[in-house]
């Protein structure tokens, strides 16, 4: 299937696994690369030498095209942005909208920039400063999350850029693959679907909680960083929302320091990202403070397997998911399904 996004990055399937922290390793993301879809991994989580090394395994794993998810805000980034460019890795992708400049540095040395947004004008904004594609997370989505369902935002975005629109939020089949393409994605996006394969490190136990779970069970809250925040509803996740802000505060301390040290960001940018988010919001500052934490969080469950210490990010889907493929069978399943769908739909 030839859509602007297999063109753009040279895959074979318009697919992209993407670059969830602790579970977007060296191993998921070159398993997806050789189900001819696009990997990518998640380097937020990495410091820079462990960024190296996985670019450097994935690439003895396979020659297939691959990307690296980025903080555009890290202090470290260009450096990364360098490993990238030296080691020639396809795609950079960005939680964060990059600015003109890194857009601009990152084209120049031949790389694909795809920034992932929340919002039409988001979506305006990176595509005016030279983004090759956008990302676009409907409120389905895992992890922060917005109000605006995948089926409500993904057209507009699509009539508002002439840029390439991978859908994400909501995706685990050929049905919703064809479903993304009817708004005119050109192809589409997803975590938990990756996540739950046997490729995946995630502890069983974890993607046992998983595949355990109902479309009831995956919830938005704010208790995690005071943003909405879409995951699986976990006596963790309670423990949180009963906190008292000085036992949540002494927590968030000492989970930010560990994510500054695998980050790059200083405690300078780190507050400036607190403010940012501060802003217009309600948030205390150990609601702020677990911002930059929260990889911490995660880390507990999706390295460590302790689903009692740490939180567990979710798309809806997670409900209607049953069982583990690997990524070969996982694409090559979406793919049949979606020619199925393609050969049955009524005729005009």
């Amino acid at each position: 299937m030839k859509t602007p996004l297999t063109a753009l990055v040279g895959i074979e399937h318009p697919i992209v696994q993407t670059g969830m922290g602790w579970v977007a390793g060296p191993r998921l993301v070159s398993a997806t690369a050789k189900a001819g879809a696009l990997g990518v991994l998640a380097s937020a989580t990495m410091t820079v030498e462990e960024l190296r090394a996985a670019v450097r395994e994935v690439k003895s794993r396979t020659d297939r095209p691959f990307g690296v998810n980025l903080r555009a805000d890290a202090g470290d980034a260009r450096e990364r942005v360098r490993i990238i460019v030296d080691e020639g890795v396809r795609v950079a992708s960005f939680a964060l909208a990059p600015s003109r400049e890194l857009i601009a540095e990152l084209k120049d040395a031949g790389v694909v920039v795809i920034p992932s947004i929340g919002a039409r004008r988001h979506a305006e904004k990176v595509a005016a400063w030279g983004a090759d594609a956008v990302v676009v997370q409907g409120g389905e989505g895992g992890g922060h999350t917005g109000e605006v369902a995948t089926t409500v935002l993904l057209p507009q975005v699509v009539d508002a850029v002439d840029i390439p629109v991978i859908a994400a939020g909501g995706f685990h089949d050929g049905r919703g693959l064809v479903a993304a393409l009817s708004y005119g994605a050109a192809g589409v996006a997803m975590g938990t679907r990756f996540l739950l394969t046997s490729d995946s490190t995630v502890p069983d136990a974890v993607k046992a909680r998983y595949l355990a779970a109902t479309v009831k069970d995956v919830t938005v809250t704010t208790a995690v960083d005071g943003l909405p925040h879409r995951m699986l509803r976990t006596e963790m996740v309670a423990q949180l929302e009963r906190a008292g802000r000085l036992r949540a505060l002494a927590q968030a301390v000492r989970r930010a320091a560990g994510f500054r040290r695998l980050s790059g960001l200083s405690w300078p940018a780190m507050v400036r990202e607190g403010l940012a988010m501060r802003h217009g919001k309600d948030l205390s500052w150990s609601q702020v403070l677990l911002a930059a934490n929260t990889p911490m969080l995660l880390k507990a469950s999706m390295v460590e397997g302790r689903t009692d210490l740490g939180v567990m990010a979710s798309g809806q889907v997670a409900g209607v998911i049953e069982d583990l493929p690997s990524c070969a069978e996982l694409v090559t399943r979406i793919m049949s399904e979606a020619a199925h769908v393609l050969r049955t739909l009524p005729s005009p």
